[in-house]
């Protein structure tokens, strides 16, 4: 690693937008598209967990697919230890990728069913260069027995395995190139309670003993508080509130924050706190608006929300929120 990469942010996102065109519903009519993200922008310092928290459909896988280099981009920056991703090809990201790795939302769907656990944990260790079968081996090993699994493992195939041992493999393959950077999305939505506790805990094992920076997706606000150190929240392919967790749980500065919050059942009540009514209809991605994403939901809205975009401002030391009345929210709601 070189001294600019050892000092550099682990990941820096700056103003990245992803577009999709849509087929033309006609010959003559002009093609729509899906504004799934609009400028989002990020940083993530070492060994730190960020957690990534929205609605289905407000941009987060795509941002981890962009963030991963898995597709072409329409705007911005991602820089990986202080490297550009954007724009590289396959041959010039091929010595990048040991540095960062994903874990994905589906432990059945994301390993392949006709290799066994030793190729499947492997695979990346072609973005190393030759290695020996023995050392090959080795790493392997020594990478399953680090998530709980064991070397007679190896031979085995993922139908052999439960769903929760499956997202172990599914970890053990992320972080055999000792990768600085692991984006996991939704590593644990498809698993039951009680081993989304397991494989939670062993997040957070892993990165004490290997030092991996998180870059984590979620759409469940008591994973993300678990196990980030900071937080943003998206709504439309925008940030619109970041910050560190305990501050964004504790005061949250914008109206959508709060509402995500206000569904949390409340601990040892087994209730959920009162929720606060949302108004209008869900504005869609394939539609570019004037002023706040959320406005058409908002209980605060006001004219000033339909006529200017809110940028996304500091509210306290190291917490941002994109809203024209963010000061006042804590009395408003």
């Amino acid at each position: 690693m070189t001294a600019q990469a050892a000092s550099a942010p682990v990941l820096e996102v700056r103003d990245l937008v992803r577009h999709y065109r849509l087929p033309r519903e006609s010959l003559f009519a002009e093609p729509g598209h899906v504004y799934a993200l609009n400028g989002v922008s990020f940083t993530i310092e070492r060994g730190k967990s960020f957690g990534i928290v929205g609605e289905s459909g407000c941009g987060k896988s795509t941002l981890a697919r962009n963030v991963m280099a898995l597709e072409e981009t329409d705007g911005g920056s991602v820089r990986i230890l202080g490297n550009e991703v954007i724009g590289l090809n396959f041959d010039q990201l091929r010595p990048l990728r040991r540095h960062f790795q994903m874990v994905f939302q589906d432990p059945y769907g994301s390993l392949d069913p006709h290799h066994n656990v030793g190729r499947i944990v492997a695979e990346p260790l072609a973005a190393l260069g030759p290695i020996s079968a023995a050392e090959r081996e080795e790493r392997v090993v020594r990478v399953l027995e680090s998530v709980g699994l064991k070397k007679r493992d190896m031979a085995k195939y993922p139908h052999e395995f439960s769903g929760g041992q499956r997202q172990r493999i599914a970890i053990a393959r992320a972080l055999i190139t000792h990768p600085e950077l692991i984006v996991a999305d939704e590593p644990v939505s498809a698993l039951d309670v009680s081993v989304q506790a397991q494989v939670l805990n062993l997040l957070k094992d892993l990165q004490d003993e290997f030092g991996v920076t998180y870059m984590f997706i979620s759409h469940d606000l008591a994973v993300v508080e678990y196990l980030c150190d900071e937080v943003a929240v998206m709504y439309l392919g925008e940030i619109v509130e970041k910050g560190r967790t305990e501050d964004l749980f504790a005061r949250p500065a914008h109206p959508y924050t709060r509402i995500l919050l206000d569904a949390v059942p409340t601990p040892g009540s087994g209730k959920k706190r009162e929720r606060i009514k949302l108004e209008g209809n869900v504005t869609g991605q394939t539609e570019q608006r004037v002023g706040c994403a959320f406005q058409d939901r908002c209980p605060m809205a006001q004219g000033i929300c339909r006529r200017e975009k809110p940028p996304l401002v500091e509210v306290e030391d190291g917490h941002t929120a994109a809203c024209h009345f963010s000061s006042e929210m804590s009395e408003r709601l």
